[in-house]
């Protein structure tokens, strides 16, 4: 018979209209759930890399905050506490962001290591995580001269 629209019904006798929007709602909130954390999973990543590259920066400007000290007829590049920690904080201020310091200083006098700090907020519905999410990196990097 053409042109003839048919319904199907279910054993009970119920028509099954309206089944398919529910089914469609329900993947497209089940779509948009793992877009929002990719989202999120993304930019945490991508604030973890730019902490990175920041403890990075701060290591290298704090090597760089050496004295030259000439003992038995060598020079030698020795590096401070006070020095790396000064030149780590100059970095950081003269940057853009919240990070901060927790860390700067010298384990042997030639190496630098600094440890900054920041909180992570997720870019989409941050009332999941008022405080934020707290984020660390440490670096170490050590003077040209030995």
């Amino acid at each position: 018979m053409a042109g003839e629209i048919r319904t199907t019904s279910s054993p009970s006798g119920e028509r099954d209209e309206g089944s398919v929007l529910l089914l469609t709602l329900g993947y497209v909130l089940l779509a948009l759930a793992v877009i929002f954390v990719c989202v999120c999973a993304t930019d945490l990543y991508v604030a973890q890399k730019r902490l990175d590259a920041l403890a990075d920066s701060a290591a290298l400007a704090g090597a760089d905050g050496f004295t030259l000290a000439a003992r038995d007829g060598k020079v030698r590049a020795e590096l401070t506490d006070a020095g790396v920690q000064d030149q780590a904080e100059a970095l950081l201020v003269a940057l853009p962001g919240e990070a901060s310091i927790t860390a700067a200083g010298t384990p042997d006098g030639v190496t630098a290591r600094v440890t900054v700090a920041t909180e992570w907020h997720p870019p989409l519905v941050s009332v999941f995580v008022p405080d934020g999410v707290p984020l660390e990196s440490t670096a170490t990097s050590r003077t040209a001269l030995r």
